[in-house]
């Protein structure tokens, strides 16, 4: 067992969209990320996300059956993005996520490309 400090961590890098990982629970990854601005429109075909606020403002922007959609939430709360729902986080104040999910997730699900990141230990 090893106690992680998320203030030490977050201190530890400076990049944006691009996902580090603190810890692991079972077949997840306990994920820290900073993200400014808007992100690409994505989907997971079989990984659910959470997404947990701990400074700043999210607005996650989503797609189902009857349109898009923006939902908003900041420090203290979290969002949890089912599988299969096109979705897109846009942060317009600089902040700092928590993110809980799937070993085998790609921040960029089946969209791909250059916002592609491959996560990594810190």
């Amino acid at each position: 067992m090893q106690k992680i400090n998320l203030n030490e961590k977050f201190d530890a890098f400076s990049e944006t969209w691009h996902p580090k990982i603190v810890g692991e629970l079972n077949d997840f990854h306990v994920k820290l990320v900073k993200v400014e601005g808007e992100f690409v429109w994505h989907l997971h075909e079989v990984e659910d996300e959470l997404f947990m606020v701990i400074e700043g403002e999210i607005a996650m922007h989503y797609r189902n059956g009857d349109g898009e959609h923006v939902e908003r939430f900041g420090p203290g709360e979290f969002l949890i993005v089912p599988h299969g729902v096109e979705h897109k986080p846009v942060a317009t104040v600089p902040t700092k996520m928590l993110l809980l999910e799937p070993k085998t997730t790609s921040n960029t699900g089946m969209a791909g490309g250059e916002r592609t990141a491959q996560a990594e230990w810190i």
